[in-house]
């Protein structure tokens, strides 16, 4: 009998989007390890560097999967918008660790440490979302998941003006200040890339479910 040799275009999108999901819950837990022991942080940055490329790679062979494939599992726009919504968050976390290096601060911070947190909750929840994508009947237990990305995004937007009212009322250097704020902007935006990924499941979830 035929064995039809190649795994089916539908199967390959999900698969990939699973990867580029554990991709970004990789790039977050090294930046709250990063963050957390504020140990090595050129070897630490370098590794999320190597997993932001590897996130590029993933969204570059979403993007080509679905330029050849006619018949895709879900919409095409939806398709491209969250590979490149997931993308944009492993591009944020690398910002920050980057910011981080080049910079050279001497000690990290109870609010960074805070947003590390925070995106790491939130780049589970996407995690555990994604194999969802691939049955019917658990497209609506995403909503849940939802929910939860939108509630972490609200407590970083807290923890972020917490953070940048407590940098400018605390340091006369305006430098130091520079620093900080681009660090914090970049970690906040992880989360908002975490609810965009969160926006696109809802619609899938509420179209297809």
């Amino acid at each position: 009998m035929f064995k039809f040799p190649f795994m089916p275009r539908e199967e390959k999108f999900f698969n990939l989007f699973e990867q580029g999901a554990q991709n970004t819950v990789k790039a977050a837990r090294k930046l709250k390890e990063l963050v957390d022991t504020w140990e090595n942080i050129e070897d630490k940055a370098g590794e999320i560097t190597n997993l932001e490329h590897e996130g590029d790679t993933i969204t570059h062979q979403i993007m080509a999967q679905l330029h050849r494939t006619f018949v895709t599992p879900f919409d095409r726009e939806d398709i491209a918008l969250l590979a490149h919504s997931l993308d944009d968050v492993t591009d944020f976390i690398h910002a920050a660790a980057d910011a981080m290096l080049i910079y050279k601060l001497e000690y990290s911070s109870h609010s960074a440490k805070e947003l590390a947190d925070i995106i790491v909750q939130a780049a589970v929840e996407v995690e555990q979302a994604m194999p969802q994508l691939r049955h019917h009947a658990e497209l609506k237990q995403i909503l849940a998941r939802c929910v939860e990305i939108n509630r972490l995004e609200n407590m970083a937007d807290r923890v972020f003006r917490s953070a940048m009212a407590e940098v400018f009322n605390d340091s006369a250097d305006f430098a130091y200040v520079i620093k900080w704020r681009e660090i914090y902007g970049h970690m906040e935006e992880a989360t908002d890339r975490c609810e965009d990924v969160a926006n696109v499941l809802e619609g899938v979830a509420l179209k297809h479910g």
